[in-house]
């Protein structure tokens, strides 16, 4: 299938993890993905692994939180392509701790990767499509973009303003027919769920399989983890939308845990 044939999306955070299976899909839909991580010998990894599949892929190393780097690999995009027509911000981490332990430069960590990490890219990449009156831009979001779970305030905080940040582009760049959505998923087993497990077990007191069931899966319909496949997914149906009806919208990715 060739739904984004000639066209170019960037992922951040795409060496490994959802990122990655964001930019497998994109690619076997006909894209070139721009593979953009912190660690870059991790991103030209996955760059060859889809070049060598047959696909299209640069590597550009990019630490979110600075300025000066996601202009220069957003640039360095433009240059090699001559065009931007989709930005994954998906780039994140996860810390736990009370509030009243929660070391403040951790906070702060974790708020310029998710909330600086997006407006930068985003601020980067309007700067094309705004002239070229066309792009789409998606945040991964999370259910805690919709609720609240204990020990996550910065994780909470964090994608929650995700919302406002998709809400406000949409509306000012209606009129560059840039449009801008939040996917919101559920617990995905990932190497950053798989780490949370054990850290959440010894902050509640409570043993590694009651955080599986009775914390991250207890609201589900089916108690079951969301896929990366499921995110996958989400991302191309907002990316590869033709209306200009679908924009300021958040998509809930959950085995049910949220509904709205």
């Amino acid at each position: 299938m060739t739904r984004f044939k000639d066209q170019i999306a960037i992922i951040t955070g795409s060496a490994s993890g959802i990122g990655k299976e964001i930019a497998l899909a994109f690619v076997k839909e006909g894209a070139t993905v721009v593979i953009a991580d912190l660690k870059m010998d991790a991103a030209q990894k996955t760059a060859d692994e889809i070049i060598a599949q047959g696909g299209r892929a640069l590597a550009i190393e990019m630490d979110v939180t600075k300025e000066d780097q996601v202009n220069a690999g957003i640039d360095k995009v433009h240059q090699t392509y001559g065009r931007i027509d989709c930005l994954v911000s998906n780039a994140g981490v996860q810390i736990v701790h009370p509030i009243e332990e929660f070391p403040f430069d951790q906070w702060k960590l974790m708020l310029a990767v998710h909330l600086d990490g997006a407006f930068l890219t985003t601020k980067a990449c309007l700067k094309y499509m705004y002239p070229a009156k066309s792009g789409s831009i998606i945040y991964m979001g999370s259910v805690h973009s919709k609720e609240a779970s204990p020990l996550k305030s910065a994780y909470v905080t964090a994608k929650h303003g995700l919302l406002g940040l998709a809400r406000v582009l949409a509306k000012e760049g209606a009129k560059h027919n840039v449009r801008a959505n939040v996917v919101c998923p559920g617990f995905v087993r990932t190497p950053l769920v798989d780490k949370q497990i054990p850290e959440q077990a010894k902050a509640l007191g409570i043993s590694e399989d009651d955080v599986v069931k009775n914390v991250m899966l207890k609201n589900t319909v089916d108690g079951e983890f969301t896929t990366v496949e499921d995110v996958a997914q989400a991302v191309l149906f907002f990316a590869g939308s033709q209306s200009k009806a679908l924009t300021g919208q958040s998509l809930i990715v959950s085995h049910g845990w949220v509904m709205e």
